[in-house]
């Protein structure tokens, strides 16, 4: 496979897709909700998860002082609406007026959590560091909503019922073929 070399580096979009999300905030009596592609889980104990913002997103002034967000997670045939609200600004628009986005009560944060989402985490702030032109947002998980019929008995998506929204980059969004998905143990692979 002949491969491409360059310094020159641009939009890096060579590792998508990853998973489109909504992340929402609330404080002082104003929301906000934003479109996020780049987001991690980052530690099972305790349950961290994090999300790269820019500082200049009005959904990151919001965040600093609430000290606590949600991760919604949408399912393809919602992919305009992620790309609705990625695709305005909250200081301008009230995107969940505007979208009509509805809303479920939260259980331990004031974030607001999406009807249409089949997971949503709540989290709380624990950190956020600036990395070049974004800054990593850390929060602890603390509260988990999730449609358990889209699930397998393992606690993962079941592709038959669910299609995640997959970002590409480049505001392409594709989904999974529930016909691809293998399971591959890695501790048998591994003595091969």
């Amino acid at each position: 496979m002949a491969k491409t070399v360059t310094e020159n580096i641009g939009e890096f979009y060579q590792h998508y897709p990853k998973v489109a999300a909504i992340l929402t905030v609330q404080a002082g009596g104003l929301k906000n909700a934003m479109a996020v592609a780049w987001h991690s889980s980052i530690s099972f104990k305790p349950p961290l998860y994090g999300v790269s913002i820019a500082p200049k997103r009005y959904t990151y002034q919001l965040l600093l002082e609430s000290k606590e967000f949600a991760i919604n997670f949408l399912p393809f045939e919602r992919a305009a609406l992620i790309a609705s609200v990625g695709g305005s600004g909250g200081k301008e628009v009230d995107k969940f007026k505007k979208f009509s986005i509805e809303e479920e009560k939260p259980l331990k944060t004031s974030a607001p959590i999406l009807r249409d989402a089949y997971a949503t985490y709540e989290c709380r702030m624990v950190d956020n560091r600036e990395y070049g032109d974004h800054i990593w947002v850390v929060g602890e998980i603390v509260a988990v909503h999730f449609v358990s019929d889209v699930l397998t008995v393992r606690g993962t998506l079941d592709m038959n019922k669910i299609s995640p929204a997959l970002y590409l980059g480049a505001e392409l969004y594709a989904t999974v073929d529930a016909t691809s998905v293998r399971f591959l143990d890695r501790e048998v692979h591994a003595r091969r």
